[in-house]
């Protein structure tokens, strides 16, 4: 389970130069709050409001008065930072600024769209979300820091529920353990040849100045994610993308030049270099995948239903054929069994919902009983590839209100939360009653959620 809490005193919106607002009513900016020696602009809570407004924030209240004040606990963190001399790596801050922007690109269209939307260079959007990554991670360390003390026992979850009104306690979903094995089939050499052959033409239209790269990326890459930014795959590091991909990229040093033909569990690629910021690299892409003919899908599952009703027979157990015929290598070396995890680096769990299996592999379970094996499907994977499968549904739990001995977790982090809460506003209370304040006229009428702000006039 997840054990890293977020809690709301942190404010979600990123801190992008605002445009829009400030042109529409045409009133320079001004200070609305200082908090100890640190100013709070109109600007930047426009800001906040105008990017809440395109993730569709719903806000507890009044934005003009909640965000101020996240802004305003904000620079209560920020400034205990300085006190502890606590910072943010710039590999830590480069990589989240990176997936950030891609993740604002993708949502909005394109560059060019962004770039209209928030009224400045992509560069100058970049070095804004820099900064917002930056007081991000450092407030996190913050926040770690003061809750670091908390211990929660068993005795302690215990209590917090008995004395939890019945009503109260979690909901927990029907849950299910699944077994799996999978085959992928086969591509045959044809096909494989035929994309490399595409590729090769790519990169001599390029060299030979009939096209450009990125024109030909936006027209037949695979990637959809690159693919409409004209196959950009922005600033990363050498951990951020497949080895045999990355592994290419960082050979590359003259900007326009094209690798050779690169395969992964995605597909081919061909790869332009950009350019190399530090220990980071830019590069574009075009991924090509060869296509499965029916036939091999087809062959693919009639070996899976061999195999199913092998095992329905009994001659030999779920386990077994797993380490015999399975492809899959995450769950070959745990019989089969699928986990999941929200965290990287957190131990996976093998109990879903099953909203959280995937899709394809959630609509066969949903009909199965205990120790039922299905017959052979398909299943459309996260890399854009088909592979084929068969599923046993290990164990089923129905849905129920938690107890301590089936839920054991689900409590311990209702209860870990609650007490880091009560830490964090404690710490955020005292900090009130000793940090200057001043709130400009029209900007004070609030119902605020932290009420012991000790306003100066």
């Amino acid at each position: 389970m997840k054990r890293i809490i977020y809690l709301a005193v942190m404010l979600v919106a990123t801190v992008i130069t605002y445009s829009g607002a400030s042109a529409q009513n045409n009133v320079i900016d001004e200070i609305v709050w200082v908090v100890g020696d640190e100013a709070i602009y109109k600007s930047e809570v426009e800001e906040a409001r105008q990017d809440g407004q395109m993730k569709g924030t719903v806000w507890d209240g009044d934005p003009y008065c909640v965000i101020p004040e996240q802004l305003a606990i904000n620079k209560l963190f920020l400034n205990q930072a300085e006190l502890d001399s606590i910072i943010a790596t710039d590999e830590d801050i480069s990589q989240a600024t990176e997936m950030y922007y891609k993740e604002l690109v993708a949502q909005i269209g394109n560059e060019e769209k962004l770039e209209e939307y928030y009224g400045m260079t992509a560069e100058q959007v970049k070095n804004r979300l820099y900064e917002s990554r930056r007081q991000e991670f450092v407030i996190t360390k913050v926040r770690s820091k003061i809750i670091s003390k908390v211990k929660v026992t068993p005795a302690d979850v215990r209590r917090y529920i008995k004395d939890m009104p019945a009503d109260e306690i979690p909901y927990v979903a029907s849950q299910v353990e699944v077994q799996i094995i999978t085959r992928d089939p086969k591509i045959p050499q044809e096909e494989i040849d035929a994309v490399k052959s595409e590729l090769r033409e790519y990169t001599e239209r390029v060299q030979n100045g009939e096209v450009s790269f990125s024109t030909l990326a936006r027209l037949y890459s695979e990637d959809p994610g690159s693919a409409r930014n004209g196959g950009d795959c922005g600033f990363f590091g050498r951990g951020e993308m497949v080895p045999e991909f990355s592994a290419v990229a960082f050979n590359m040093t003259d900007p326009g030049k094209i690798s050779k033909i690169v395969e992964t569990e995605y597909g081919f690629h061909i790869l332009q270099f950009v350019e190399r910021l530090g220990d980071r690299v830019r590069v574009r892409h075009i991924l090509r995948r060869p296509r499965i003919p029916m036939e091999s899908v087809n062959s693919c599952l009639a070996t899976l239903d061999t195999i199913a009703n092998d095992i329905r027979s009994g001659n030999h157990s779920f386990e077994f054929c797993v380490a015999g015929y399975s492809h899959d290598k995450e769950t070959r070396n745990n019989n089969g069994l699928m986990t999941y995890s929200s965290t990287p680096g957190v131990p996976g769990v093998s109990k879903f919902e099953l909203q959280y299996l995937p899709q394809d592999v959630a609509r066969v379970v949903n009909n199965m009983h205990v120790g039922e094996i299905s017959d052979p499907f398909t299943i459309q994977l996260a890399n854009g590839k088909t592979t084929c499968a068969i599923v046993k549904l290990k164990s089923k739990t129905n849905a129920h209100r938690a107890t301590m001995a089936d839920d054991y977790e689900i409590l311990y982090d209702i209860v870990y939360s609650a007490r880091c809460q009560e830490v964090l506003n404690k710490w955020i209370r005292d900090k009130q009653r000793t940090t200057f304040v001043k709130i400009s006229d029209g900007w004070n009428d609030c119902e605020f959620k932290y009420p012991g702000w000790v306003v100066n006039k």
